[in-house]
């Protein structure tokens, strides 16, 4: 691995906790929360998830927060969110009850491909 970023979207360094339920099961674990960015996360913990898992995870201040577990190596895992947060939520202190779709904001095609270009719009050379 290299030094050099080539990640498009920001992530923020941080250390947190955060429960996360496995594919419908009532069973909660708690998890510390490395990397998060309005996309998704790296959690770190002793939870056995594989690669395709369905997960929820409460974030503080956010919320619960459905996803897919993108990769795993060793004892840390990677979650792409359904949706969108605002994922510098997290990192301010606790605050009273709030509507958690609020911490949902549109979402934002600044971490995925671009399409591929039309035929008909590529100039021949």
């Amino acid at each position: 691995m290299t030094g050099v970023e080539t990640r498009s979207v920001a992530r923020d360094s941080l250390f947190l906790l955060a429960d996360i339920r496995v594919e419908q099961n009532a069973e909660a674990h708690r998890v510390r929360v490395r990397n998060l960015s309005d996309g998704g996360m790296m959690g770190e913990g002793q939870l056995r998830v594989q690669r395709g898992h369905r997960v929820t995870v409460e974030l503080r201040n956010v919320g619960a927060v459905s996803g897919t577990v993108a990769w795993v190596q060793d004892n840390r895992f990677g979650v792409a969110f359904d949706e969108e947060i605002d994922s510098q939520k997290a990192r301010r202190p606790l605050q009273g009850v709030e509507d958690p779709a609020a911490a949902i904001v549109k979402p934002s095609w600044a971490h995925r491909a671009p399409p591929p270009p039309q035929p008909n719009t590529l100039r021949k050379i």
